[in-house]
């Protein structure tokens, strides 16, 4: 099997449905942001302050060129991470890409009740927390539908539920 990969806009799930994604087909689980922030040992926004985000991207890019070594995987991506194309084209090579959505209403809110906070999703255009999602979406949609095998709609949607309908179409693929 292929590695899964959870591509799409922040707080669209990807953390949260990989980590159940990969319990549930009982395999590991990684999540890019998280290995980012264990190698450099401070937050995203430390590294964000630090050096902007173009250290942020340098960092994600070296974890990127770590991950094509892992098999039968569930990896969680960071939103930006494709802004990159060598890190869409390392990645294209290793793995089934489901893409994450949700409407504009949903990401917002979810970011909002986040107990992450801004400390873990710094903004990315210096504007409020909408204009913020509405500016970054238009720039990596189209980005995300290239990339995307499959497309989930996780608006309004429980964790169990989006797992559930990946698994599905997974089962599905299989049968082909």
């Amino acid at each position: 099997m292929k590695n899964v990969l959870l591509i799409g806009y922040r707080c669209t799930g990807k953390s949260s449905a990989g980590k159940g994604l990969a319990q549930k087909m009982g395999v590991p689980f990684f999540d890019t942001d998280e290995l980012i922030v264990e190698r450099a040992g401070i937050s995203i926004k430390e590294i964000v302050e630090t050096g902007g985000w173009r250290l942020f991207r340098e960092k994600e890019k070296e974890v990127v060129k770590g991950l094509p070594a892992m098999e039968e995987s569930v990896i969680a991506t960071g939103g930006g991470i494709f802004d990159d194309p060598i890190n869409r084209a390392v990645l294209r090579k290793k793995g089934i890409f489901f893409w994450l959505t949700a409407d504009e209403e949903t990401i917002c809110e979810r970011m909002v009740n986040d107990h992450r906070g801004e400390g873990f999703r710094p903004s990315l255009t210096h504007s409020d927390i909408r204009s913020d999602v509405i500016a970054t979406l238009i720039k990596r949609e189209p980005i995300y539908r290239q990339m995307a095998d499959f497309t989930v709609n996780t608006s309004e949607k429980a964790i169990k539920v989006v797992v559930d309908e990946i698994y599905e179409l997974l089962k599905e693929r299989r049968k082909q």
